[in-house]
């Protein structure tokens, strides 16, 4: 039986990685808080994406701005008055669902190309009724997602604020002092991570659809006529990726796999940009251990395109319960800055060096991915349920373990035996996060390492003492090898970055 997302959610709160939000007061739909192992995996999650996407590259640099704005960025960006969902209330019960939803889950069809008025007719057409006590719904009504706040000690229209509800807008009112401090030329982007908030009207499926969540996201901007001049494109053209064009979908057919150049060379991608950056944020997945077979990139047909992008694609991850978008990459014009500049009466334009001329920047691609998402990705991906073993084995990338290495004495009533493996653990916290766990039988110690994802554990018995050596037991197939404890942390520090491999160990 496939692990559904409720047997996640159980998994998670009992081993310590996600906990529901305000449970011994009956909770809060839509909120969750990380636990001691949910917050390092969490941590790392964005360390290493932060690492690979700003760190790595001389061309992207970072922000991280207020979650509270001028009330005017949610005003030229539009989100004020078109950031919306339809709202479904039962005439009866009062019971209130998502029009999109409900469709979905009664219909079993996708609403991504369907419009408000689609919806409403939908809905009709089919007589849809509330799912809790089958009565008619009221006629559906637009409801705004942004959560609403005040600023100062006095609540009118002039102290009225928002939570943002994206961090994109950030970016691009920051656009000018960012480009004018770190000296940028274009090509380049700007990343960020952090929270944003969703008025969501039904929050659902544990993680995926939260009202509080972070964003991992970049702006990459180019000159409005070298959308096809990536000077990075040669790094990716044999990379490949399953694809699942606007057409296929049309046509019912299956995805594809295909290299990045074909897609290009099909034109079924759009522009040089957009394709670099596919590739790229599908390979960080992969290169932290995701299986390719399970990822797809899916092109949003005409009708789910926003106004302003000519392209836009989502990475999608296979979960249990279907194919589910995990980041968005969108090909996002020009139109913000522009809105921007129009709205608060400010140039954004800069001068290209190279053509010589003032332009306003084109977002070439904006891969934004959700990190609760992602989160729920490496733990579907990493979850085994090992009958030989009998018990759960977290296989997460060694890079993401919120544990690496576990310290066990053989027994713990031998004073030497336990003072060596203080020694070890001592050794190692500086630079690895471990746990010395001297409860219980070494097997029900391994267990629970297992459970936690910790990759390795370290085994310190009565030849530890006399050889200064410790057994390294490696958690994906269980094999051991014996170490000298003078070369153990450089040993882990290797396994853990993937520079060795365990098997490689002698």
């Amino acid at each position: 039986m496939s692990l559904t997302i409720e047997d996640m959610a159980v998994f998670c709160k009992k081993k310590g990685f996600v906990y529901p939000n305000s449970e011994i007061y009956g909770g809060l739909a839509g909120f969750f808080d990380f636990g001691p192992l949910g917050v390092e995996l969490k941590n790392n999650i964005k360390n290493n994406w932060w690492k690979y996407n700003v760190q790595n590259r001389p061309d992207i640099v970072g922000i991280d701005g207020s979650i509270i704005a001028n009330r005017k960025i949610w005003q030229a960006s539009g989100h004020e008055n078109n950031f919306v969902d339809l709202i479904l209330t039962c005439s009866k019960c009062s019971n209130k669902l998502r029009a999109d939803h409900l469709i979905e889950e009664e219909l079993k069809i996708t609403t991504d190309d369907l419009n408000p008025e689609d919806i409403k007719k939908l809905i009709k057409e089919k007589n849809l009724k509330c799912p809790k006590c089958k009565s008619q719904f009221e006629d559906p009504k637009s409801f705004n997602l942004m959560f609403a706040t005040n600023i100062g000690s006095v609540e009118n229209e002039d102290s009225l604020a928002y939570l943002r509800p994206e961090t994109a807008q950030l970016i691009f009112s920051n656009f000018k002092n960012v480009v004018d401090t770190s000296r940028l030329k274009l090509p380049f982007g700007i990343a960020q991570i952090g929270k944003a908030f969703r008025n969501e009207i039904s929050p659902r499926s544990f993680l995926f659809r939260c009202r509080e969540f972070e964003q991992m996201e970049i702006e990459f901007f180019v000159h409005p006529k070298k959308l096809n001049t990536c000077t990075c494109i040669k790094e990716v053209y044999d990379y490949k990726v399953s694809i699942y064009s606007a057409e296929m979908q049309k046509k019912k057919q299956k995805e594809k796999v295909m290299t990045i150049k074909e897609a290009l060379d099909k034109k079924i991608i759009k522009t040089g940009w957009l394709a670099y950056w596919l590739a790229k944020q599908h390979r960080w997945l992969t290169y932290l251990s995701i299986d390719e077979k399970n990822l797809r990139l899916r092109q949003h047909g005409k009708e789910e395109l926003a106004h302003y992008s000519s392209d836009c694609w989502d990475l999608e991850y296979k979960f249990p319960f279907g194919w589910e978008e995990v980041q968005g990459i969108a090909d996002r014009s020009n139109f913000d800055l522009e809105q921007h500049q129009k709205h608060s009466k400010k140039d954004l334009s800069i001068f290209d060096e190279e053509s010589k001329e003032k332009i306003i920047p084109y977002v070439a691609a904006e891969p934004s991915f959700g990190l609760e998402r992602v989160f729920l990705v490496f733990m579907f991906e990493a979850y085994n349920d090992d009958k030989k073993r009998g018990n759960v084995v977290l296989r997460l990338d060694p890079q993401l373990a919120p544990v690496k290495v576990g310290i066990f004495p053989l027994v713990k009533n031998k004073e030497n035996v336990l003072s060596k493996a203080e020694e070890v653990y001592e050794m190692l916290r500086k630079n690895l996060i471990c746990n010395l766990d001297i409860s219980g039988s070494v097997g029900r110690r391994y267990a629970r390492a297992d459970e936690q994802g910790t990759p390795y554990c370290c085994t310190i018995d009565f030849e530890s003492i006399e050889n200064n050596d410790v057994t390294i037991r490696n958690r994906d197939d269980t094999k051991q090898v014996r170490v000298k404890i003078d070369d153990l942390k450089e040993i882990l520090e290797k396994l853990i970055k993937k520079d060795i491999a365990f098997k490689d160990l002698k």
